[in-house]
């Protein structure tokens, strides 16, 4: 953000500078033009800036639990403040999933992960657009929610709601009296693209919050490693498709691409070799792909890759 500007003002410096060598009308229409760009790329720029907080303030709108005195999304109160209780866990918070009252993990990490990629690859355009502070409260949201979510070295709560239940009656959070049924992903019921997105969301995370909270960046490294490290234990023992979210969110690549997609953010977090080891021997299970979406994460993989490869 404020690139265009920039250029507008250059632009009318180098008009005034070539002005010395026109004749007297050229040089004031030289100036008008100069100033109209100037002033275009200024707009331009405000409705870039706004359509940036618009996208980042949805989410507070998305935002489950008890929600903070900052809240900007003022007509959303607190909502679903018991979850996880039948398991006697916390896992209040967190977002709901487009439009209902459930809590699906899968897509909520993927969304996280891509948050956390455009606080990392555009935090100097977002910081300059006032928006970086907010962005990073809109991932935290979510990492504190996935942190809960792991309550044991082989234990994941993927999913809070009967999604089936939920979709037949509309209802705010707030008002909601449906099931909050509670799903998790355990040694006896794998759930790799569930765990290997979590993973990727907590390793993305710890670099966004790297050199603002080092100790808050540690611990979701550490159990991002944690998710991992049971993640591909899982994978090769337990060979399973997460199948919880269905018919909803239903895996149709496959996990591969989730572990695959894992192992790179935790590479591009600790620049441990042995992740680039895991990539190198899996390399076969990527391949070329028309989409890149909470389901295929093979393009997300490959264009990382090619960053620090190339």
């Amino acid at each position: 953000m404020g690139r265009r500007l920039v250029w507008g003002l250059l632009i009318a410096f180098l008009c005034c500078a070539i002005s010395l060598f026109l004749a007297p009308n050229d040089l004031h229409r030289s100036l008008v033009a100069a100033t109209n760009h100037a002033q275009k790329d200024h707009h331009v720029n405000r409705a870039y800036n706004d359509a940036l907080s618009k996208a980042i303030l949805f989410f507070e709108g998305q935002r489950s639990g008890k929600l903070p005195a900052d809240q900007r999304v003022t007509w959303r109160g607190d909502s679903a403040l018991a979850d996880g209780q039948p398991d006697n866990v916390n896992l209040v918070g967190g977002y709901y999933d487009a439009g209902d009252n459930v809590k699906f993990g899968w897509t909520m990490s993927y969304t996280t992960s891509l948050l956390c990629w455009a606080a990392i690859e555009y935090r100097q355009q977002i910081t300059s657009a006032g928006e970086i502070e907010h962005l990073r409260q809109a991932i935290r949201w979510a990492t504190d929610f996935l942190l809960r979510s792991h309550t044991s070295s082989t234990t994941f709560y993927t999913q809070v709601g009967d999604g089936n239940k939920d979709h037949s009656c509309w209802e705010r959070p707030e008002d909601m009296d449906t099931p909050r049924t509670l799903y998790k992903i355990t040694s006896q019921n794998p759930g790799s693209e569930a765990a290997g997105d979590a993973a990727a969301a907590l390793a993305a995370a710890s670099m966004v919050f790297e050199h603002v909270d080092a100790a808050y960046s540690s611990k979701l490294l550490q159990h991002a490693k944690s998710v991992i490290k049971q993640l591909f234990e899982f994978a090769d023992k337990y060979r399973g498709s997460y199948g919880a979210s269905c018919p909803f969110y239903c895996s149709y690549s496959g996990y591969q691409d989730e572990l695959l997609w894992g192992a790179t953010w935790l590479y591009e977090a600790t620049g441990d070799k042995k992740y680039h080891g895991y990539l190198t021997s899996n390399q076969g299970w990527s391949g070329s792909v028309s989409e890149f979406s909470w389901d295929n994460k093979l393009a997300g993989v490959q264009t990382l890759l090619a960053k620090v490869t190339l």
